[in-house]
């Protein structure tokens, strides 16, 4: 068995997430016993004045970044690279392999991850996680703030935490990024920044080895190009103008609120640099990689998703719109839930034309794309849900009106769980597959990547 092999295998039995006390503990027992192969050094701080910090292991000629919690909610990365980062102090043979200067930031986003630790320790809980679920604004968010000008948009106000990771861009420009990213509800999926035809059996594998589903439903967004099975092209903010120039009556800087993504401001320093994102789900149901025709318009089926999501917002909106002269203990909830509330509405009518216009839409939907529509979706607009319920809960005030609302909110989401609870199948994953399928896929794109020319 290849040294690769086993330190994937040898992955321990996680149960839960680490929180950021945990794993800035780690890093520093790591550099306090390898001192000869390991550097800790705070790469920034967030916005909320707590350090970022980096591990830096190992002398090779070329360098790798890779990073946790691009977005907070997303804990299954950090995890991987504790384990990764130790395997790689341990073993000269290893970073051998690779000839790699690796950088690795376990928590990008501090605060953010702070803010959903309350589900950390109960991952195998849906209801645990909606309601201790926080994301950020677009415009604040790690991997969507990187500065940007193209055409008619410019955006040059990365957030604190997207400044740090620019600073090692900058500084050591990598040939190799992985930004741990993960889904919730669905199969694991990919995102690669060139056609790498020798890893697509790899990823498939990954997944496979772990029985844990492909996601072969609907992607992400409209505007993906795939080259395999569940593995798409990297998506960049040029790609999102692109689509709106095309479905939108208005300029789309007007409805972009955000900056660019890594890869995008990685290629500046080193055009020839490979990003891998492997996204992987806390649950699955069997549906998500069902490819078996319905005798359903996929078109039919897009077009009541976004109505449904429409109506699901504009829910939202009265709600939010009835009690925000109570608020009066500003917090992120009410960022993130403004930006959310301002994007879809920008974006709204580009997306409505595009689901009644796009060919790809005129054949039947798969079992996959019908879960999606039907299913999936309603389980990521509870999260929104989750962020209302925590920003009442967070006043100060306690209001008659909020806490009315609170008691008519927290209704909604536990009446929507029970609700997907009929209809789904709910398979919980165990945190160890999580982290063998992204360590598989970050290894073996690691040594795609070094012995590129």
């Amino acid at each position: 068995m290849s040294i690769i092999e086993q330190v994937i295998q040898q992955v321990p039995d996680y149960r839960h997430f680490m929180t950021v006390e945990e794993l800035n503990t780690s890093s520093k027992r790591l550099k306090e016993q390898f001192p000869q192969s390991v550097d800790l050094f705070e790469v920034g701080r967030s916005t909320g004045g707590e350090p970022i910090l980096c591990l830096k292991i190992g002398e090779g000629k070329k360098s790798a970044l890779l990073y946790g919690f691009p977005h907070p909610n997303e804990p299954v990365g950090s995890v991987m690279l504790d384990y990764l980062s130790w395997r790689l102090a341990e073993s000269k043979e290893l970073r051998e392999i690779f000839d790699f200067t690796w950088y690795i930031v376990k928590v990008a986003d501090v605060d953010g991850a702070k803010l959903n630790e309350g589900w950390f320790k109960k991952p195998y809980s849906f209801r645990q996680y909606v309601y201790n679920y926080y994301r950020p604004a677009g415009n604040e968010q790690v991997e969507w703030s990187f500065p940007i000008e193209y055409k008619t948009l410019k955006f040059d106000k990365p957030a604190p935490e997207t400044q740090a990771l620019m600073n090692i861009i900058e500084q050591r420009p990598p040939s190799f990024i992985y930004s741990l990213h993960n889904a919730g509800f669905g199969g694991v999926y990919y995102y690669i920044s060139e056609d790498a035809p020798l890893l697509y059996p790899i990823f498939e594998k990954a997944a496979k080895d772990r029985n844990v589903p492909l996601s072969l439903g609907e992607p992400e967004i409209p505007y993906m190009k795939q080259f395999h099975r569940a593995v798409f092209l990297m998506p960049t903010t040029v790609d999102a103008y692109d689509y709106y120039q095309k479905y939108a009556d208005v300029d789309p800087a007007t409805i972009i609120m955000n900056g660019d993504s890594s890869i995008g401001y990685a290629k500046r320093f080193n055009k020839d640099v490979f990003e891998l994102v492997c996204e992987v789900p806390y649950y699955y149901d069997e549906r998500v990689e069902n490819t078996r025709s319905t005798k359903i318009s996929r078109r039919k089926l897009v077009l009541e998703e976004i109505e449904s999501s429409k109506t699901d917002m504009e829910d939202l909106m009265s709600i939010y719109e009835k009690l925000k002269n109570k608020i009066d203990t500003h917090t992120k909830f009410q960022d993130a839930l403004e930006y959310f509330m301002e994007s879809f509405k920008k974006s709204y009518y580009a997306t409505l034309r595009w689901a009644q216009t796009a060919e790809e839409l005129e054949r039947n939907a798969t079992v996959a794309e019908k879960f999606d529509n039907q299913i999936s979706s309603k389980s990521y607009s509870l999260f929104k849900w989750g962020m209302m319920y925590r920003l009442i809960k967070s006043q100060r005030n306690k209001d008659r009106i909020l806490l009315k609302t609170a008691k008519q909110i927290k209704q909604i989401i536990d009446s929507r769980i029970e609700m997907l609870q009929k209809r789904t199948k709910f398979n919980v994953i165990p945190v160890k597959k999580l982290v063998q399928i992204q360590l598989t896929a970050g290894l073996y794109s690691s040594l795609y990547t070094s012995l590129k020319k």
